[in-house]
């Protein structure tokens, strides 16, 4: 794990404070970043910039500070639009998104407010939507990660690395 700490110091140029939080306990500090990268990192079925709008909607709702800010800069370097994430972590049906992008967060959105109200309709409209059942459960599983990951860094009072607050604002 002491590798990983170097090869995010050498690629942003800092140590995300989510992973010094997490280094305290080796075990711990391995499963998170194993889970994230699965989830986050490594290629899966919704592209690396939809999954990152759902970490910053559902961290906003959650009022999350720390991943608001720090997905919020992934959004704006993936998308490379300066404000498309501040707009995702105010009110995202402000930005222009497309109908698919719309569909996901309105969905991860009702999974964080009111999991027990997800319905089988809410899924199929996914699927009319074509949204794979790949890309679906990838929706459940980047929302729920962000709900547990979201009320860890608020909990512990994590704050955003400075530098996420400038990244790919230009």
């Amino acid at each position: 794990m002491k590798r990983y700490i170097e090869v995010c110091n050498e690629k942003l140029g800092m140590v995300p404070n989510v992973i010094l939080a997490n280094a305290t306990d080796p075990e711990r500090l391995k499963n998170f970043v194993n889970f994230y990268n699965r989830l986050m990192v490594k290629e899966g079925h919704l592209s690396k910039l939809e999954r990152e709008m759902i970490a910053v909607v559902v961290s906003s709702y959650n009022k999350c500070f720390y991943c608001v800010v720090a997905h919020g800069a992934a959004v704006r370097q993936l998308s490379k639009n300066p404000i498309l994430g501040d707009q995702l972590s105010i009110n995202y049906k402000s930005a222009k998104l497309n109908k698919r992008q719309k569909l996901m967060l309105d969905f991860s959105v009702k999974l964080t407010e009111s999991p027990h109200k997800i319905e089988n309709l809410d899924r199929e409209t996914l699927r009319k939507n074509r949204f794979t059942e790949e890309e679906i459960l990838e929706i459940v599983e980047i929302t729920s990660f962000f709900n547990m990951s979201n009320r860890i860094a608020s909990g512990t009072d994590m704050k955003p690395n400075e530098q996420y607050h400038t990244m790919n604002r230009e």
